[in-house]
């Protein structure tokens, strides 16, 4: 009976989203993210085995129930006053409404209930948290731009995303400042082009969820799990710290393409300054990536026989190293289909 709830639960978060995504006025868009909210808080109380969950949850609901209700103030606002072309009142509404959506998508100034509601959730819902949650609020941003707003959202997005991860212990705080670093970029596609940040968030999702799948497979939740990471089978531990830096944007990894195709868009339009900023946080992220597999590929460990547990008897291992294989070899398999056609 619990197990039909939750799917009905999200279907719901599936349904709250494609409704905001193909509405035709920002009433429709409101109600569609009400959906997805209301449907998304059973799921995130599914596990009763953190006793953050509930903490998260609260806070969760607290922070996006306010956004909310800015948000159908903004769209009062712009119902009562629609054929008004007063300068300063169409500015401060654009700002409404593209706060409000910053803010339920977790960008940066208006991050601050991301990381610790991260730390509440088990892997799965995370997932979710940082990949299906983000679709409607970045779909309304793509319909209501403002350069200024995106500039400022994006520079502060790189630096909290790359400065934040430095000092956490936790996986899911560090993989939630990573998703706000993420998120700068795929602002900066969206400021620049329609369809690039499209082909950044599914490749992002790829990413985070071979990453998230092989952290939850192991229960992996803190730094100094890797440790005992290190003494298991030496092939999957390979392959879930190239994920790594894969998401970290290093090449020859599939997580360079979407980096590089925007480096690309920002040289075309003379954007220097931006690209110059993003590159040089995006390194600071990739040095976070590279603390957690350094301690794995440097150090030796004794392997003990006990430890070798046996990992393909997973039903859900053949997926996890589909995904694993594809981030990795990923921009290589497109470069060769690229030459060949």
């Amino acid at each position: 009976m619990k197990k039909i709830s939750n799917n009905i639960f999200f279907i719901m978060l599936i349904l709250g989203s494609l409704i905001t995504i193909s509405s035709n006025s920002w009433l429709g868009a409101w109600m569609g993210l009400e959906i997805n909210l209301l449907s998304f808080i059973p799921l995130m109380n599914e596990s009763k085995k953190n006793l953050m969950t509930s903490e998260s949850s609260l806070k969760y609901f607290l922070t996006q129930a306010f956004a909310s209700s800015i948000l159908l103030f903004s769209i009062i606002l712009m119902m009562l006053f629609f054929n008004n072309n007063w300068m300063i009142y169409n500015n401060f509404n654009d700002l409404l409404i593209l706060s409000t959506l910053l803010l339920k998508s977790g960008a940066a100034p208006f991050h601050f209930w991301f990381p610790g509601v991260m730390e509440g959730l088990n892997w799965i819902n995370s997932l979710i948290l940082m990949t299906w949650q983000k679709i409607a609020p970045l779909m309304l941003l793509s319909y209501n731009m403002n350069y200024t707003i995106f500039f400022i959202s994006i520079i502060l997005s790189m630096i909290i995303g790359a400065l934040g991860g430095l000092n956490q212990t936790s996986l899911r705080k560090l993989m939630a400042f990573s998703s706000i670093n993420h998120l700068g970029w795929m602002l900066m596609a969206m400021m620049n082009n329609e369809l690039l940040w499209l082909f950044y968030f599914l490749l992002y999702s790829i990413l985070s969820m071979s990453i998230i799948l092989m952290f939850n497979n192991f229960k992996l939740l803190h730094f100094n799990q890797l440790f005992n990471f290190s003494m298991m089978n030496p092939f999957i531990k390979f392959l879930m710290f190239l994920n790594l830096l894969s998401l970290g944007g290093l090449p020859p990894f599939l997580g360079f393409l979407p980096k590089w195709l925007v480096i690309q868009n920002l040289i075309e339009l003379n954007q220097i300054f931006l690209l110059f900023i993003s590159i040089c946080l995006t390194l600071i992220t990739l040095f976070y990536y590279l603390r957690m597999t350094y301690s794995t590929f440097m150090l030796n460990y004794n392997k003990n026989s006990w430890m070798l547990i046996t990992l393909y008897n997973n039903k859900n291992m053949s997926f996890i190293l589909t995904l694993n294989f594809i981030s990795i070899m990923g921009l290589m398999m497109i470069t060769l289909i690229y030459l060949i056609l």
